[in-house]
């Protein structure tokens, strides 16, 4: 399956869907959307200006759109500033580069030709959240991308229809909420129950013989939402996460988190693979090795990554992404050898309520994804201001996942875990009155010639030379920094990382995903007794 035939929103699937990803002109030159264009899938061969101009000329299938139908116009994200244009006329600004908007364009489609032109403005600009991208790539720094990079499509919808859909699960059932400019609807669980329910209300549906969520066990649901003429498909699942008593628990059982960092970077399309399939085989990499977790490392992926995780039963630690200055020195360095005393940057008002709203708008996003149970809000000190009052905000927002306020170091009194990374060493972990959480460890680089980003890559945090060696260390680690913390309340490790990115050579995977750089078998086996 490609870009072109993939559905962007799982959850509130309809029929009627128009993709226009493919060929398209930038800056007069041609490009394949959705691939940022400094990606070798994307095709373009320009210079990627901070100002950017994407012109798509398409005609309308025929019976498309019913008369009194609305044309909905999507994007799935745009980095980092963009103005839509829709045969001239404006429809949609929007700013921040990771998550969705769209535009009613009814009024101005026309038969025959349309044109589609979205302006972008990318200077990366530091007010906004930018990830690990910079322009002067190296180290742990990557390849920034521009512009488009994930689907744009388009949807007919009738006048009454579903706007939005909240699912809050417990363990016998699910509060639902179905916003839509209709009075009824009418909900459909197939070989469970059908009843209809009033629109823009929470209703409480109790679920017969509930069959809950897990890792070993990812059950979902399916769901039928009908509106007068609109029909829309979606699903659920029944899962909770709590902690009591020093653990993080799902559905009221203590879980360990065995994760891997997951910076969702791949070496043809940057920003995304080639084909969607890529998420679900990276989530089956990893359950393979034994891990049940992925750590979302400071970008918000397309939806097609999240529903995978859904449908296999990986857990996801999503971070919000990163804004402002970084200082190696002051963020990174010195606390990694134990200056954690500093007092926090202040932000500039302008990024601090840009950095808010993209939190908030993260969790609306991501709310009915049942693998996503908790957040990182702060990574390193990276941008960090205001750590309680943006926790006491989320968790309020979203009460029913938890928070690590601040990864690694500047620790603050309000979160749900102590966070801790340790690289270099394996020190004896002493948790405290929380759950900790070692959100980033090991690192251990190995280098597979015919599979480096460029000759001379080597960023990492220990050489290892054969996958023994590699899956030697890894082993070693776990027997001595992670095992014997679990019984005093270590509740999750992160390891670095998924797979290799550009400099950086410390994957399980090497960046193409074409060798696991590890003994398979025999990780997968110790894994196994890494558990509460």
């Amino acid at each position: 399956m490609s870009w072109m035939n993939e559905y962007p929103r799982p959850q509130l699937r309809r029929e009627s869907y128009l993709c226009l990803n493919g060929e398209w002109t930038l800056d007069e030159q041609t490009v394949q959307v959705p691939y940022p264009p400094q990606s070798i899938l994307s095709g373009f061969e320009g210079e990627v200006r901070d100002m950017l101009t994407y012109v798509k000329l398409f005609r309308m299938p025929e019976g498309f759109l019913p008369e009194g139908y609305r044309l909905m116009l999507h994007f799935g994200a745009v980095d980092q500033i963009a103005d839509v244009f829709f045969n001239g006329r404006p429809v949609a600004h929007h700013e921040g580069g990771y998550l969705p908007f769209s535009a009613d364009v009814t009024a101005y489609v026309k038969p025959g030709e349309n044109e589609l032109v979205v302006s972008v403005l990318d200077t990366l600009d530091h007010d906004y959240p930018y990830g690990k991208q910079r322009k002067k790539r190296g180290g742990m720094w990557y390849t920034p991308v521009s512009g488009i990079w994930q689907t744009v499509w388009m949807e007919a919808v009738p006048e009454k229809h579903v706007k939005r859909v909240r699912i809050e699960p417990d363990l016998t059932g699910v509060t639902l909420t179905v916003e839509a400019n209709g009075d009824t609807v009418e909900v459909d669980i197939p070989g469970v129950l059908s009843r209809n329910i009033p629109a823009n209300k929470a209703v409480r549906l109790e679920i017969p013989q509930p069959h809950l969520w897990t890792v070993e066990d990812p059950y979902l649901y399916s769901m039928t939402i009908t509106v007068g003429d609109d029909r829309v498909e979606s699903y659920f699942a029944l899962r909770t996460v709590s902690i009591e008593e020093n653990r993080i628990l799902l559905n009221g059982v203590p879980v360990f988190l065995n994760g891997v960092l997951d910076q969702g970077y791949f070496q043809d399309g940057i920003y995304l693979p080639e084909e969607p399939e890529e998420y679900e085989r990276d989530v089956l990499r990893m359950k393979a090795l034994g891990f049940n977790l992925l750590r979302k490392h400071i970008k918000v992926e397309p939806e097609t990554f999240y529903y995978a995780c859904d449908r296999f039963g990986m857990l996801v630690l999503q971070d919000m992404v990163n804004s402002g200055p970084y200082s190696f020195l002051l963020d990174t360095a010195l606390p990694t050898i134990g200056w954690l005393n500093r007092p926090l940057l202040p932000a500039g008002e302008k990024r601090k309520a840009v950095f808010e709203k993209h939190c908030l708008d993260t969790q609306e996003h991501l709310f009915n994804h049942p693998c996503v149970v908790g957040y990182t809000i702060f990574n390193e000190g990276w941008g960090q201001h205001d750590t309680e009052r943006l926790y006491n905000l989320l968790k309020a927002n979203d009460p029913s996942r938890f928070y690590d306020a601040a990864s690694g170091w500047f620790i603050p009194k309000e979160t749900d875990v102590d966070s801790v990374h340790v690289y270099f060493r394996n020190k004896e972990l002493k948790p405290g009155m929380r759950p900790m959480l070692l959100s980033e460890c090991g690192g251990y680089t190995r280098a597979i010639e015919g599979h480096l980003y460029q000759p001379d890559a080597k960023y990492g945090y220990g050489k290892t030379d054969t996958a023994q060696a590699l899956t030697e260390k890894i082993i070693q680690m776990y027997e001595e920094m992670v095992l014997p913390a679990i019984p005093k309340g270590l509740c999750g490790v992160v390891y670095t990382q998924l797979s290799d990115v550009e400099d950086e050579i410390n994957g399980l995977y090497t960046y193409d995903r074409q060798v696991c750089k590890v003994e398979a078998e025999r990780l997968a086996t110790f894994m196994k007794q890494v558990k509460i």
